[in-house]
């Protein structure tokens, strides 16, 4: 009897696909892994199968059992099951409810402009600097914090207090460490909520709190959720996407010939680092089966949207790097209920950045060879640590 896949797979450099998950992908969609904390799960790996249950409603992110659940790893975050096993449901659209309206297409293109300008900002900063330069903590790491800060109303002189809360929130490794940062980001929430409702602002948390039938804890809770969310992942998303153009400079030479393609770019963006060997985690909320696999009630079944980006039954020549391609169909936001609220806000500050960035710097180079960079692998959402460059002054 073969025994399970053992996550995490080995990830040879930054871009590259695991070469485990190749392997596993080649033999099937439906595999019974490990993961990283030693707990049976199966992971799925092609698309049609990740896409459609995305929108599985057999499938949840509650469990009935959730002390003795399979766990993906020690974060309080995402590492287990999350709400009530009764009311998800209910709960989950409610949330969106609350939430959707600040995310329309309205308020997103109001922040377009106010985008612009702190990209622009930030790059002006940048061509000050020595080189090499940090590309990471220049322009990935500061813009999506400042954008999260100005839509939802925090103080930005407060980023390095929360920063370090969502990170510890999001620590894979520690459970006492993540429930710690997840306490102090929920206290630091509260704070704000009591703050706004004696002095509102024209912002997202003010607005959470003059809704009817929110309370001071729901307001934090979504205030919070919606800090973590909108600025972790945008970070790793510019970092990467910053590292697949320059790391295919025929790529970086085309989106400075022809600004045009920078949306089209984006999404090639989104798709094709070489992420994969987890995803998102779901627990089977009755008996079911996934191509032919028989499923139990209460099993942890982990969605890899990465290793779907990566199917060449859908995008040929997966790990090919083409900015023409047509790649809006990616699931690196999910898919149908549970689409990801914040996607119009992160297309947009990756077309902010990579708009200006290219023009303003086109010799920009990688400073170090691609094998040398490194990975975060004590966080939920990974990321590169630096990203060393160079350019022409």
């Amino acid at each position: 009897m073969v025994s399970p896949a053992q996550l995490p797979f080995e990830q040879p450099q930054p871009l590259q696909v695991p070469p485990q998950l190749r392997v596993l992908q080649s033999q099937g969609a439906v595999h019974r892994i490990r993961t990283a904390v030693g707990h049976d799960a199966w992971l799925v790996t092609d698309y049609a199968h990740v896409r459609e249950l995305l929108g599985d409603d057999r499938l949840g992110r509650s469990h009935p059992d959730p002390q003795n659940a399979a766990r993906t790893g020690e974060s309080a975050l995402f590492g287990g099951p999350l709400g009530d096993f009764v009311t998800e449901r209910a709960d989950h659209a409610l949330m969106r409810a609350l939430l959707q309206p600040h995310f329309s297409p309205k308020h997103m293109r109001a922040l377009r402009p106010r985008i612009d300008t702190l990209t622009a900002q930030l790059l002006d900063q940048l061509a000050t600097s020595e080189t090499p330069a940090d590309l990471h903590a220049a322009v990935a790491v500061p813009l999506p914090i400042l954008v999260i800060c100005e839509l939802l109303g925090v103080p930005y002189d407060d980023r390095d207090q929360f920063r370090a809360w969502t990170e510890a929130a999001a620590n894979i490794n520690d459970r006492g460490i993540s429930e710690q940062g997840l306490g102090n980001l929920f206290g630091y929430g509260m704070r704000l909520v009591e703050t706004k409702r004696q002095e509102p602002g024209d912002d997202v948390i003010s607005r959470l709190c003059a809704t009817d039938g929110v309370s001071t804890e729901e307001a934090a809770m979504l205030s919070m959720a919606l800090l973590f969310a909108g600025h972790e992942t945008t970070v790793v998303q510019i970092g990467m996407g910053a590292l697949l153009l320059l790391a295919n400079p025929d790529q970086w030479n085309t989106l400075r010939d022809d600004p045009s393609l920078i949306p089209n770019a984006v999404e090639e963006i989104l798709r094709a680092p070489g992420k994969g060997g987890g995803g998102i985690p779901r627990y089977a909320r009755t008996d079911m089966e996934i191509d032919g696999v028989s499923i139990s009630a209460g099993d942890l079944v982990l969605l890899d949207n990465g290793a779907a980006n990566h199917d060449p039954a859908v995008f040929t020549e997966p790990d090919r790097v083409d900015i023409t391609r047509q790649a809006s169909a990616h699931l690196t936001f999910g898919h149908g209920l549970r689409y990801c609220i914040g996607a119009p806000l992160a297309r947009m500050e990756l077309q902010a950045v990579f708009s200006q960035l290219i023009p303003r710097f086109p010799t920009m180079s990688l400073a170090v060879p691609v094998g040398d960079l490194t990975v975060r692998k004590d966080v939920l959402t990974g990321g590169l640590t630096a990203l060393p460059v160079t350019w022409d002054r």
